[in-house]
């Protein structure tokens, strides 16, 4: 059976390698049936069965660049799994986000003024403002979690979500000023035939679309966020007592 300060001894390795603490937490039950098998299996000691475990992880370990989401180079498994779970979330807010551009052009359509389509528009997007803003009050109790520069000893970010979660607070701003707008240039262009402004009618047209799909792509971190750290409850609440 291990004991507590050779436990202590894994997660100090782990956090020294910058790993957020979801991922540490699974890499640290890996390593710790790892150790025990070999002392078992090879009669070693735990510092001989640590060393050999971190032999065998040192690939996965070698820092590189993830500069879509991450500022500084990150662990390759970090990487690997966290792309896995971005680019699954960005095809489904593009999708999401697909979905809304073509309810916003059907919206031109079924209005039957200008002054009609100003009000679904802004109603349309205060939908999203509404969901952001219900989300972040219903879950008052993690705000904490949410900051980038709340870490774990300092060091560790607690999920890999947790980096974007400052788009939640851009989205939110965002959104407030989508709905101060009218939309009226696109309705002028489908439904009055006024393509004097072709550019300000893309821009009408496009904005809300990057906007509501960036919404989709934060809520889904968001929620990947939180999932994650009910998961870590009983590791941050052992380690943090025993500080």
């Amino acid at each position: 059976m291990m004991t507590q300060t050779e436990e202590n001894s894994i997660t100090d390795y782990l956090v020294s390698k910058q790993l957020s603490v979801d991922l540490l937490v699974e890499i640290r039950d890996h390593m710790i049936n790892q150790i025990m098998d070999l002392q078992l299996e090879e009669k070693l000691d735990f510092e001989e069965a640590f060393s050999k475990v971190k032999e065998s992880w040192n690939e996965e370990f070698i820092p590189v660049s993830y500069w879509m989401f991450f500022s500084t180079p990150i662990p390759f498994i970090a990487k690997k799994i966290i792309r896995g779970k971005y680019n699954r979330f960005m095809k489904t807010s593009f999708l999401a986000g697909s979905v809304a551009f073509i309810v916003n052009i059907l919206l031109i359509f079924l209005s039957k003024s200008q002054e009609n389509y100003t009000l679904f528009f802004k109603l349309f997007n205060g939908l999203f403002l509404f969901i952001l803003g219900t989300v972040w009050i219903m879950n008052f109790k993690i705000w904490k979690y949410l900051k980038t520069d709340f870490k774990y000893r300092g060091r560790c970010f607690y999920t890999m979500y947790q980096q974007n979660m400052g788009l939640m607070l851009i989205c939110t701003i965002s959104m407030f000023q989508i709905i101060t707008k009218n939309g009226h240039y696109a309705y002028q262009f489908f439904r009055e035939h006024n393509g004097a402004s072709l550019l300000m009618v893309i821009i009408t047209l496009i904005v809300p679309f990057v906007l509501q799909t960036g919404v989709i792509f934060t809520l889904l971190n968001f929620f990947e966020h939180k999932k994650s750290l009910l998961k870590m409850q009983d590791f941050l609440s052992i380690n943090t007592s025993s500080k």
